[in-house]
């Protein structure tokens, strides 16, 4: 699999905003698929699978306890709070140490996305921002029913170096954690 066979567009770059103690990723994806097909996608383990990088436990209501495992990377599970659940448009909750905020809007046959990350460290948003890259790639094969192009990790690989410039260096001091590279080898 050579990169050029899943270019990296700009339109589906995360733009980084820097606020007052905290960063922000901002992502909007255009989905060809109905709201209620990318809700499910966001919402039932079965599609969370193919896409996001842990399994979700705990209930699906606000103020829930959440539980977060990673299923590839022995990376001991986060903790998280439900902060908004309102079918088929927001979903929104605390994940380990960021804020993940997912909204849907109807967009003729299909879905416009939004998507955004919100926490404190600067240092991780280059890192974090190619991540949350590849898991809406991923969210975007699942949907089409087609297999990715690329492991989550080459994909990460390619689109590091675009957020690293892009975000500039203060953005991009942290490395993966210790274990994803004891899992995928060094960056």
């Amino acid at each position: 699999m050579t990169t050029a066979d899943w270019p990296v567009s700009d339109a589906d770059l995360g733009v980084l905003e820097r606020g007052d103690g905290e960063v922000t990723i901002r992502f909007a994806r255009r989905l060809p698929h109905p709201p209620g097909k990318v809700w499910r996608a966001l919402t039932e383990a079965g599609h969370l699978a193919a896409w996001f990088p842990t399994t979700v436990e705990g209930d699906l209501a606000v103020g829930a306890a959440l539980e977060f495992s990673f299923r590839e990377v022995a990376i001991p599970p986060m903790t998280g709070t439900m902060l908004a659940f309102d079918p088929p448009r927001v979903l929104e909750f605390i994940w380990g140490d960021e804020r993940l905020r997912f909204e849907l809007t109807a967009d003729g046959e299909g879905t416009r996305l939004g998507f955004t990350a919100t926490f404190a460290e600067l240092g991780k948003a280059a890192r974090d921002a190619a991540g949350w890259h590849v898991c809406l790639d991923l969210l975007g094969c699942a949907l089409a029913g087609e297999a990715a192009p690329q492991s989550s990790d080459d994909r990460w690989r390619q689109v590091i170096g675009t957020y690293q410039a892009r975000f500039g260096p203060d953005a991009s001091v942290a490395a993966p954690p210790p274990e994803w590279e004891d899992a995928y080898g060094p960056v």
